[in-house]
């Protein structure tokens, strides 16, 4: 539960993927200056189109989320390089400047709302955020110079002036340099190397504007139209860029900046993928599946919340694939999708009848086209060599099954600190079936101690304390029921509400995967606990107390691809 990896799922569009949708704004990408800069094989964008309150957003994460250990840094800071140093106090600044709003917005000049963007020209990298002081942007750096030694360079190309950090070590033939520079109000940092074209340093810092852009190509509206996302903005990946630029010499900006690199290096370290043969296969692949995109469909901020949803989609456009996937979908409870009301869900939904037709369909499809390309027609052999029909042998056991369910409503751990009990526990765990009760008197033959359980067939629950061996100082009551098409294991009035209602629901292929934690209900009682008890608590989980923090996740196939949705509701702690 760390709580980057948590930061990682709520910014998971990049530096970009802030986007506000409180009010949609028309989108009119022709108005956006820094978008004639971004070429159309751009192989990575990522942007925030509408203002973004950012103060806002920082006052309305919990403390906990705004602070770092001090040992954060520890390691970085036993480094002697100067490089290494002049990173660590960048990183320092951010995390001193993660304090609030106001201190975040001053410390990097920031204005109250803001527009960032992502992208890169060819290989290189390139951030621009909107800024309406550029002196601490200055300031932020000149002091990272003071205490780290490590100096810049001042640069001007055709009158925009920027400062380089030297990367590489100064008697290296081949140099790599940071680059920072803020014009007309837009703060850009990217990278510049001496065996690059200077064209490409001047697109960075939008002195020259490219030939053929994203705006005069249009993707963004088409990803906006075709996915139903909001206007205020949109990621994405371009897999069929990526692929020219790996296996050809010329075919796109980043195949020429990868060429110019191998050939000072002496030798193409993927020389092999750029064969005829490799070329055309690995095209055609990426042609099935061209983009990963994304974009919010909803996002609400505030100093005291940050809600917020959004999509990422792995386009596919092929449908023999696409169908045979929707086929492997299976049902998840309403309960495993309830962010609101419970601790942790989990739900899978698979259709188990449908697993061994579905899974042979995309093998036969994947072993279809006779690759000749030397990596791809060894995948090929290594999966002719097995089989998904071998998996009716386990399929065949849970006919019917449908999909399962674990939720962890509720818990209370006592207050008595000489001996610690678990005081009440609400929980579910649901498999949902054609026929829930064949699978549970098969289920029978494998555990003696459930032979000689009848389970009533009008809905009615039987105890279960007196066969499972629950110690009675943990005061769970499990119970187990038949409720329509859904075998129940539940335990207390909340998972009891819980498994009453699934007798009203009807199974259908409604989902995947899915996945949702409130933790603050999660962590908090157990730190009440440990503090009762004076024994002393681990930083790391210190720092989690009072996250006020939900997240759902899931995973589903749609006609258009792969989808993976995220939401997540963030309170401040103040």
């Amino acid at each position: 539960m760390n709580k980057m990896l948590i930061a990682a799922a709520v910014v998971a569009a990049g530096a970009g993927g802030y986007w506000y949708s409180q009010q949609s704004a028309p989108l009119s990408t022709s108005d956006d200056v820094v978008l004639s800069y971004v070429p159309a094989d751009t192989p990575v964008f990522s942007a925030q189109l509408q203002p973004f309150p950012i103060k806002s957003y920082i006052n309305s994460l919990s403390e906990a989320y705004r602070q770092y250990p001090p040992e954060t840094f520890s390691e970085l800071e036993n480094e002697p390089d100067e490089r290494a140093q002049f990173f660590v106090s960048l990183f320092k600044s951010y995390a001193a400047a993660m304090k609030d709003g106001d201190t975040f917005a001053k410390t990097f000049g920031l204005a109250d709302n803001i527009r960032s963007y992502l992208y890169s020209l060819g290989a290189m990298p390139v951030l621009k955020v909107e800024v309406e002081n550029a002196d601490a942007i200055w300031a932020l750096l000149d002091k990272a110079e003071a205490e780290s030694g490590l100096a810049h360079t001042l640069g001007n190309l055709k009158g925009a002036e920027y400062r380089s950090y030297l990367l590489t070590d100064p008697e290296e033939q081949q140099q790599i340099s940071l680059v920072f520079a803020v014009r007309e109000g837009i703060f850009t940092t990217t990278l510049s190397t001496s065996f690059l074209d200077a064209s490409v340093l001047e697109n960075a810092l939008a002195v020259t504007p490219v030939d053929n852009s994203i705006v005069d190509a249009k993707i963004i509206e088409n990803i906006i139209n075709k996915h139903g996302f909001t206007n205020e903005g949109v990621s994405y990946i371009n897999h069929q860029e990526i692929v020219t630029g790996l296996t050809s010499t010329d075919g796109n900006q980043l195949a020429g900046q990868l060429s110019k690199l191998y050939g000072i290096m002496g030798e193409d370290p993927i020389d092999y993928l750029k064969t005829p043969a490799c070329r055309a296969e690995f095209a055609a692949i990426a042609s099935n599946w061209p983009r990963t995109v994304a974009g919010y469909d909803e996002l609400r901020v505030t100093d005291n919340i940050t809600e917020l949803g959004f999509r990422t989609v792995i386009e596919g456009n092929n449908k023999v694939l696409l169908d045979a996937y929707q086929k492997l979908r299976g049902f998840l409870p309403a309960y495993t999708q309830d962010i609101d009301n419970t601790v942790f869900n989990i739900g899978l939904g698979v259709d188990i009848n449908q697993m061994v037709p579905a899974l042979t369909t995309i093998w036969d499809d994947m072993l279809t086209p006779e690759y000749q390309c030397e990596p791809l027609a060894a995948m090929q052999m290594q999966m002719s060599q097995q089989s998904p029909a071998m998996l009716g042998m386990f399929t065949g056991m849970a006919n019917g099954v449908k999909g399962l369910g674990v939720s962890l409503v509720d818990y209370k751990i006592s207050d008595d600190v000489n001996s610690p009990q678990l005081e009440s526990l609400d929980a579910v765990v649901s498999l949902s079936a054609d026929n829930p009760a064949i699978l549970f008197n098969m289920a029978k033959s494998f555990m003696p101690e459930l032979a000689n359980v009848q389970l009533p067939e009008n809905g009615d629950a039987i105890e279960l304390s007196s066969i499972l061996p629950i110690p009675a100082e943990m005061n769970i009551a499990p119970k187990l029921a038949l409720k329509g098409q859904h075998l129940v294991l539940f335990s207390g009035d909340k998972g009891a509400a819980i498994a009453d209602n699934l007798q009203q629901e009807s199974l259908q292929n409604n989902g995947l995967f899915v996945m949702s934690t409130d933790y603050m209900k999660m962590i908090d009682p157990l730190l009440t606990f440990v503090e009762m008890t004076g024994e002393p608590i681990p930083e790391e989980i210190e720092a989690m107390k009072h996250y006020d923090m939900r997240t759902k996740f899931s995973i589903d196939f749609k006609p258009e691809g792969v989808e993976i949705d995220v939401h997540a509701n963030s309170r401040s702690s103040k």
